[in-house]
């Protein structure tokens, strides 16, 4: 009998799941370069999260984590396996210290370098004292990657800024040792080309410093902005129990949630959190799902019933067996969701690292051509070596480094102002592109807090009576709902002998007579007939997504009371400008499709999705993605995933920690106007970045070939240097004048 070879599919399901932390990593194209390097070897299927500096592979059973880490180490970088209890590198704590320092540093020799008043005898010297630890300690991360790329063959930004500035410090230095530079009266000449001067006798610290000094300030901004993305996973891991009350041989014991075994029966007391997964075998509550699921009525569970871990028991007390444990739970299962999501998303490379891979290879070369050109014409070997070290001061991209972080700052810092936090410039590239916006509808379009929608009244009885016999009986009800009825009843009336019926509703004496609040179930096993119409209300309310409490008093019938969510005041309008954006609209909802068609047509949204589980919003996002780029909104944990596999995440500031630092946008106020001004304010920021790099390009190019012909000595090539930068950072302040839309 013959054997058949085993198919791609059956080599690719045995093919083992592997996570690596790396290390080393300065711009998203590492993050590229080590992919590309993984992908490479036979079998494996590499993914790295730049954001979290983390790698997912799926590799053939051949493949160990030794081979891996080893291709990451020959790439330039480091790997190691993941510590679960490992506290994250603060890479933006080492990086703000740099720059702060390289500010204090540089101020000085600036003043020095541009003002003559300030050439004291000697001041060359003094800015030589100070360029030094900017060049070399606070310009380290820069050498470090050029010397990394070097060693593999590669160039980026950071070669060209390692090579700039380290010519106009070593050229500095050479002429204040070997030259006149060095002598105590001397002051800059000013001449803008080389002509027949002794180019030696001229100092560039001011030039190196500043490239180093702005270039760190936008690294800086891009760290902290990695480094918050990167808590998303750990909030949603953060929101479960820490500790659990377990049964122990009939005693109640508290122990750390890590001891819970599958099987074992604990104990949940008012206002505990589920410490895991499981099913209710003593008791009857309602336990507020809404910190996973995202809907806002709790729900009635009794002997039986399974409860989610990281849920919220809200009145009675509970004895739970767990069924599903650590990695098995629904929460941790979201947590997954929330790392593939971020893990699938295209890494948006920064357009400054995108035009300085072609422009960098092109200035080295054109610098080295200057130097050999200017030999073999003739001129002597300062000539040449100062109109080449012209070339990458005048080329050295720090208008390009500065043109996304200034203009990040100004776009995100009059956001901040209006209540929107931006997360990094690959957000405002999505929300250029955006073409469909999502949106959760608990929470997002409506408040998430019940109100009464509507009384349906037997024969014969008036309102005011209704809504006195409900406010009272459900007075003492924590539950939402009857929280709801009460607070529109407004009724003064008491009750005595309250009780809670699980499943059914709540019942007690108003006015001397008995008073039930529930389902019609309840009312018939009290031997009360309901009416046509309240059955009718009941059976209509429950199509449009309402709860509907049926309320007797003295064994009859009075009416029925219609509570729903409540749509914010500005959901109509908000959804009307997402639309004059060009902006396709999607909702989702758990609600049952006429309920969700009802508000949707109410709110002239263009498509609806209903009955949608937390697991199936990430699926409605990535089929919206084969039409093009999709935003969502959304404030739950149950948003989570599909906030970071969106291409641009709205979070409301008023949802949880998770789904906010989810997202790449938050909104400190719950309000969908405000996601109108954040992609207004995305784009008009992004367009500023783009209008930035273009024109410190555009300056760039047409500076070079001054520089290379010898008509700009590197003085003054750094003053040019300084003035891109200067435009760049005039052209960002515009940002201030942004205006929101009308509320």
């Amino acid at each position: 009998m013959s054997t058949s070879a085993p198919t791609k599919e059956a080599v690719r399901d045995q093919r083992q799941s592997i996570e690596l932390d790396l290390q080393g990593m300065t711009c998203a194209s590492c993050a590229a370069r080590i992919e590309k390097k993984l992908n490479k070897v036979d079998g494996v299927q590499a993914s790295v999260n730049y954001a979290t500096e983390r790698v997912h592979l799926l590799a053939p059973p051949e493949v160990t984590v030794p081979n891996l880490i080893e291709v990451v180490e020959k790439a330039g970088y480091g790997a190691s396996v993941p510590e679960p209890d490992a506290v994250p590198v603060d890479h933006a704590r080492d990086l703000k210290m740099r720059t702060i320092r390289a500010f204090i540093w540089s101020v000085p020799i600036v003043l020095m370098a541009m003002v003559p008043v300030m050439q004291i005898p000697g001041w060359q010297w003094f800015s030589w004292i100070l360029a030094t630890p900017v060049v070399f300690w606070s310009g380290w991360p820069f050498h470090k990657a050029a010397w990394v790329n070097a060693k593999h063959g590669t160039a980026t930004m950071d070669t060209l800024v390692s090579l700039g500035t380290l010519a106009s410090y070593f050229w500095s230095v050479y002429s204040l040792f070997f030259s006149y530079a060095g002598y105590i009266p001397y002051k800059h000449s000013f001449e803008l080309h080389l002509g027949h001067m002794s180019p030696a006798g001229n100092i560039y610290f001011e030039s190196a410093v500043v490239i180093i000094s702005f270039l760190l300030l936008g690294r800086w901004i891009e760290a902290r902005s990695r480094q918050e993305a990167g808590a998303a996973l750990r909030s949603l891991l953060e929101m479960g129990a820490k500790e659990v009350c377990v049964i122990r041989d009939g005693v109640e014991v508290m122990q750390p949630i890590e001891q819970l075994k599958q099987g074992d029966v604990f104990v949940v007391r008012p206002g505990e959190k589920v410490a895991t997964d499981g099913v209710v075998v003593e008791g009857a509550s309602s336990v507020d799902n809404s910190m996973i699921t995202g809907e806002s009525v709790p729900v009635d569970v009794t002997e039986g019933d399974e409860v989610i871990g990281a849920t919220v028991n809200t009145t009675g007390r509970l004895l739970v067996r767990a069924t599903a444990v650590g990695s098995e739970t629904q929460l941790a299962q979201i947590s997954r969701l929330v790392e593939a999501a971020q893990t699938g998303k295209a890494q948006a490379q920064r357009l400054a690292d995108k035009i300085s891979g072609v422009f960098v290879p092109i200035v080295l070369v054109i610098a080295f051509a200057t130097l050999v050109g200017w030999r073999l014409y003739g001129t002597g070997i300062a000539f040449a070596f100062s109109a080449a070290v012209a070339v990458l001061i005048i080329a050295c991209p720090c208008a390009l480094g500065l043109a996304t972080p200034v203009a990040l700052l100004a776009g995100t810092g009059r956001g901040a102002q209006l209540g929107i936090v931006i997360r990094g410039a690959q957000v405002l590239e999505s929300a250029r592109r955006v073409g469909t916006v999502i949106m959760d509808k608990t929470g997002t379009i409506t408040t998430g807090e019940m109100s009464v929608a509507g009384l349906t009244l037997a024969d014969g009885v008036e309102e005011e009576h209704l809504l006195r016999v409900a406010g009272a009986v459900e007075q003492p009800s924590e539950h939402p709902i009857a929280q709801a009825i009460h607070r529109h009843a407004g009724s003064t009336e008491t009750v005595t002998g309250f009780e809670n019926i699980p499943g059914r509703g709540v019942r007690g004496t108003v006015a001397g007579a008995q008073a039930l609040a529930g389902n019609a179930a309840m009312l018939q096993e009290h031997g009360i007939e309901v009416p046509q119409n309240l059955l009718h209300a009941v059976e209509e309310g429950g199509q449009l997504g309402r709860t509907v409490i049926l309320v007797a008093h003295g064994g009859r019938a009075l009416g029925a009371i219609a509570v729903s969510d409540t749509i914010k005041p500005t959901s109509k309008q908000a959804i009307a400008h997402f639309k004059k954006l060009g902006l396709r609209t999607v909702m989702l909802t758990g609600d049952n499709e006429r309920a969700a068609r009802a508000m949707a047509d109410g709110l002239q949204i263009d498509e609806v999705h209903a009955g949608v589980l937390p697991s199936d919003k990430v699926e409605v996002v990535r089929k919206a993605q084969q039409d093009g780029q999709v935003a969502m909104v959304g404030d739950g944990v149950n948003d989570a995933a599909a906030l970071t596999q969106a291409d641009l995440g709205i979070a409301m500031g008023s949802g949880t920690d998770a789904a906010i630092n989810a997202s790449d946008i938050t909104l400190m106020r719950s309000d969908l106007l405000l996601a109108v001004d954040a992609i207004r304010l995305s784009r008009r920021t992004l367009a500023t970045i783009k209008s930035n790099l273009f024109w410190a390009f555009f300056y760039n190019v047409v500076a070079i070939p001054f520089a290379a012909a010898g008509y700009m000595n590197p003085m003054f090539a750094g003053v040019a240097m300084a003035f891109s930068s200067v435009f760049v950072v005039l052209n960002s302040l515009r940002l201030r004048a942004f205006r929101p839309m009308a509320h």
